[in-house]
């Protein structure tokens, strides 16, 4: 009986992911024809622990899940989790590496690479993201609560961070990534500082 709960257990675990990439490439799409090279996870500036929970919207679908954020000099870990409790992506962020493993479960709409460009650009220090965006033909405008990234002239995500804080570890942002359609309201919790 103890060995069936083992490999029922075992099932469910190699279940959960079923489609793993790596690459040796640290870039990912902002939009669709705005591709940035990452900052590394060092020039975030300090180590940040935190829990999410992120509303999103897309074609009139709502979506509800909660991301764990790990972000340390060496690595970031985004770690995606359903209402039911399974995990529905996992994503590691390295210098020169980015790996992730997603499930059937997570919406076509939300890819994860899209959302690492979104979180360089949310809570990476303004002065390394001037610097990352400028570099990829961008623009960002920032002031006490928002953040604004246009390209060719147009707005690409706007960001208004609630707590009024362009770096709010707690509390609350709503963002839109114009370009690919989707808006997300986020609350923030730091669990380690």
């Amino acid at each position: 009986m103890r060995l069936q709960k083992i490999w029922l257990a075992l099932a469910v675990i190699l279940g959960g992911c079923s489609a793993t990439a790596s690459r040796d490439d640290t870039s990912a799409f902002l939009a669709p024809h705005l591709r940035l090279d990452l900052p590394r996870p060092m020039e975030m500036g300090r180590s940040v622990e935190a829990v999410q929970m992120l509303t999103a919207h897309h074609q009139g679908k709502t979506y509800v899940f909660e991301a764990h954020l790990s972000i340390t000099p060496d690595r970031v870990l985004l770690v995606g989790i359903d209402g039911m409790g399974q995990r529905i992506m996992t994503v590691t962020w390295r210098d020169n590496s980015v790996t992730m493993e997603s499930s059937p479960q997570l919406p076509k709409e939300f890819q994860p690479g899209a959302m690492l460009a979104d979180i360089a650009v949310l809570y990476w220090p303004e002065s390394v993201m001037r610097k990352t965006l400028a570099a990829a033909g961008a623009d960002l405008v920032v002031d006490d609560k928002s953040r604004s990234v246009s390209a060719n002239g147009k707005e690409v995500l706007h960001a208004e961070y609630q707590s009024g804080s362009s770096q709010p570890w707690s509390g609350g942002l709503h963002y839109s990534n114009l370009a690919w359609g989707y808006d997300i309201d986020v609350v923030t919790v730091q669990v380690q500082q």
